[in-house]
């Protein structure tokens, strides 16, 4: 009888782990949840039209940030289309969601070209551009893997970067990390949830 003691405990042990897990206190997303993170906190960097931005701008609004580069064929795009969709099927809060696109190939991505790319997506949507010497730091804030991959001429290079989003509370506080894979509705699902207060 005795032998069985430390498995009833395991289980014991593991049913309280599993109804804290499901506690109604703690949201369920669908995103990696960050909260607290001491990493991709803010950033002081230009938009397509000139003007300083930083995380402080966006009290009040879901945030979400996503790196790129104009000339990417397909994940950057996919991404832009993606959150665009997502503020439609939030219907009234999606007035309270911003979308946000930092470049990480400032020689090319100018802020004309940066504003006729943001104009394909959601006219409320941001592109921030840092300079060649801010982006390492940039990156380095934010723990994004970019790497350039020479062309056939100077100007025709491409870039290898991660495709995941940050996302961040109407608080300015950075909640989760969302993967490219996970789709327009669990990420609409998680905004709502942010959204709310929670």
């Amino acid at each position: 009888m005795t032998s069985f003691l430390p498995y009833r405990r395991w289980l014991l042990a593991a049913a309280v782990l599993g109804l804290a897990a499901c506690s109604p206190g703690k949201p369920q997303f669908k995103s990696i949840d960050i909260t607290g993170a001491d990493y991709a906190r803010d950033f002081a960097l230009p938009d397509q039209h000139g003007q300083l931005r930083r995380m402080a701008d966006f009290k009040g609004q879901a945030v979400v940030v996503f790196f790129g580069f104009t000339q990417c064929p397909d994940v950057c795009p996919s991404a832009m289309a993606e959150l665009a969709e997502v503020k439609r099927s939030l219907g009234a809060d999606g007035a309270r969601l911003q979308g946000l696109f930092i470049t990480l190939d400032p020689e090319r991505d100018t802020p004309e070209v940066l504003k006729a790319y943001m104009a394909n997506f959601d006219p409320s949507f941001l592109a921030l551009r840092p300079t060649l010497e801010q982006l390492p730091q940039v990156a380095k804030d934010f723990k994004i893997f970019y790497r350039k991959v020479e062309g056939q001429t100077p100007t025709s290079y491409t870039l290898e970067h991660g495709s995941g989003r940050y996302v961040y509370d109407p608080q300015g506080r950075v909640r989760l990390f969302a993967r490219h894979e996970l789709g327009a509705a669990a990420l609409a699902g998680d905004l709502k949830i942010l959204l709310a207060g929670k």
